[in-house]
């Protein structure tokens, strides 16, 4: 979930922890500083004041600074900050109930417990499963960590690693190239976990601003934008739904070489479960595809061959990967990924996600127990669009842990396209929801739920006016216009709420509203012309030349109509959704690649015949 919607869902008190740290971080006059001050000083020059679109922004300015405030941490040996932040930046773990979180900390506890006990034992053996090569490694970290523990006890001072000590051990992991899970199980051989009560464990990640607690909910919150900054400061360079990707491109003995160099026992697992441990063990990205799935001697051609048969026959992504150097082209490939976690763009529609998870649940019957093992969520969790959005989760990383079998089995079920790429395939197959919906744009208008029912659209009363709204949006999308959220954001208070903005350039704006309506003919013309007097107000208040405002509802009374044409402070046209669904299907076939806004200025209420003559010249 973003910061701003967390922000949103917050009480002042459960903010106070956060905002601190940011105040104290913007005193100590941080980098872009200026850029702060310049957010502060439009809005309040009180953090507390601003709303929560702005304090993401100011929390984006100063993620350098936070990230440097949570490594400190990590000087305190009883912190156990590497377990929880481990446990924190696994998918679908960034919303979670309190108690949940304590399950899953006394599980990871067990874990450490139950592997320091076998690594031990193998490391005092003469004769191991480890490999002589690796087992050496193991040594020389474990006895770096003793060292630099135990050397303030032989001084006479508390015994702790301090940053500079940390700093020397991360190079050493670093270059033994070995996994966050074996640098955790040597670290807690040498420091065994104590375990927290859960309530001062949330007490302290709160205080550090790593997260949001609330206390009505008993829910913890960890921002999207805070979990990027917690996966760089724990080296994990891309999230583990895009490594389960990369690893799923690659063949078992380049899958079983990895396991062999970090020392993952591969008898009697199959494919699925040696992914699965490759990711858990936290092993560096960039060293797997440097290093790890390279057999020894491999010359530096070849490797960057393999890279770039991952990219474009693994990925199947149609560009060329950039880079000359190997080290670049990981790079980019990494960068690739980081791009999409950005992205908020669900690939499909939002209702094409839905119905796919309706209909997977139907014909895959442990559909839900995969998911909740593979994202580690409790069993009260709804598996539906808007839940798993909120956790980050896409219809292609709920695609992506499903085994071949279940795959190809989906497919069978629902008659898909089976050569090619599994995934792609079903993806390709719930695009059209959105085309379903815009279909439906007259219906969804007219708030005719039996008709909606009919077509295969489910929907909730409730939720109709946003949809149609949604709708409006991709309509005017599809027609080449840039619906602009940011200025939308801008312009919007708590009083007033624009619907859709397009950005025409040059400070040059379209304000549209839209209404639904289940009586015949839309006649409240004395609110809706109040309601958009202010929005165009607002707008020429933050430098906004609002050039026409359009309102788009089912249909018009006749004295609505002729209300409107009275009205020139607004300069107000008129759109029926059918009318605005009508010039969208003459648009599609028409030579334009943008519509001609223009053709919007004439009329008040738009006479399509005229639009439609027009662009198809």
């Amino acid at each position: 979930m973003k910061l701003e919607k967390i922000l949103d869902n917050l009480n002042s008190l459960e903010k106070n922890s956060f905002l601190k740290i940011i105040d104290n971080i913007k005193a100590g006059n941080p980098k872009n500083s200026k850029k702060i001050d310049k957010i502060l000083s439009d809005n309040s020059n009180n953090l507390k004041g601003v709303d929560s679109i702005n304090i993401a922004k100011i929390f984006d300015l100063t993620k350098d600074e936070f990230a440097q405030t949570v490594k400190a941490e990590f000087v305190n040996t009883t912190s156990q900050l590497d377990i929880l932040i481990d446990i924190l930046i696994k998918d679908g773990n960034n919303i979670l109930k309190q108690d949940w979180l304590a399950r899953l900390y006394e599980k990871e506890l067990a874990n450490i417990k139950k592997r320091t006990k076998e690594l031990k034992t193998q490391l005092d053996a003469d004769s191991t499963e480890i490999e002589e090569g690796r087992k050496r490694d193991y040594q020389i970290y474990k006895a770096c960590v003793e060292t630099a523990y135990n050397n303030d006890h032989e001084n006479n001072r508390d015994s702790k690693i301090t940053d500079d000590e940390l700093s020397i051990l991360l190079t050493l992991t670093n270059q033994l190239e070995l996994s966050q899970e074996e640098v955790k199980l040597i670290n807690y051989l040498i420091i065994p976990p104590v375990k927290n009560d859960i309530d001062s464990v949330t007490t302290a990640l709160k205080n550090i601003g790593v997260v949001f607690y609330s206390k009505k909910n008993n829910l913890i919150y960890v921002a999207d934008e805070v979990i990027s900054v917690l996966r760089k400061i724990r080296n994990k360079e891309i999230a583990n739904k895009y490594f389960r990707r990369v690893l799923k491109t690659l063949k078992e003995p380049q899958i079983n070489l990895i396991c062999r160099k970090h020392n993952i026992n591969v008898k009697e697992l199959d494919y699925e479960t040696k992914i699965k441990q490759i990711i858990k063990e936290g092993i560096s990205f960039s060293n797997l595809l440097k290093n790890g799935i390279h057999k020894d001697g491999t010359n530096l051609t070849e490797k960057k061959k393999v890279i770039n048969d991952i990219w474009s026959n693994g990925l199947k992504i149609s560009s060329n990967l950039k880079g000359q150097t190997l080290e670049e082209k990981i790079e980019n490939l990494i960068a690739y990924f980081n791009d999409i976690e950005l992205d908020e763009k669900v690939g499909i529609s939002v209702e094409g996600y839905e119905k796919l998870l309706l209909e997977i649940n139907e014909e895959l019957k442990t559909f839900r127990k995969t998911v909740l093992a593979a994202f580690e969520m409790s069993e009260d969790i709804l598996l539906n669009s808007s839940t798993l959005l909120d956790f980050n989760i896409k219809p292609r990383d709920i695609l992506d842990i499903l085994s071949v079998e279940d795959l190809k089995s989906f497919i069978a079920a629902k008659g898909l396209k089976t050569r090619g790429d599994l995934v792609l395939n079903i993806l390709d197959a719930y695009k059209d929801a959105e085309n379903l919906l815009i279909e439906n744009y007259i219906a969804i208008g007219c708030r005719n739920l039996n008709l909606l029912r009919e077509n295969g659209i489910t929907i909730k009363e409730s939720e109709l006016g946003l949809k149609f709204e949604c709708v409006t949006q991709k309509i005017f999308e599809q027609l080449g216009f840039n619906v602009d959220e940011t200025i939308k954001k801008k312009l919007n208070t708590a009083k007033n709420k624009i619907d859709l903005v397009l950005n025409l350039g040059n400070q040059d704006i379209i304000i549209i509203e839209c209404k639904t309506v289940k009586e015949s003919g839309y006649n409240k013309f004395s609110s809706v012309s109040r309601q958009i007097k202010s929005y165009v107000d607002l707008a020429k208040l933050n430098g906004y030349n609002v050039v026409k405002s359009l309102l788009v509802a089912p249909e018009f009374s006749d004295d609505f109509v002729n209300d409107c044409d009275l009205e020139f402070e607004i300069n107000l046209s008129l759109i029926t959704a059918s009318s605005l669904l009508n010039i969208l299907d003459g648009f599609r076939s028409s030579k334009h690649k943008q519509f001609p806004y223009q053709l919007l200025m004439k009329d008040v209420l738009i006479n399509e015949d005229r639009i439609l003559k027009a662009i198809g010249k």
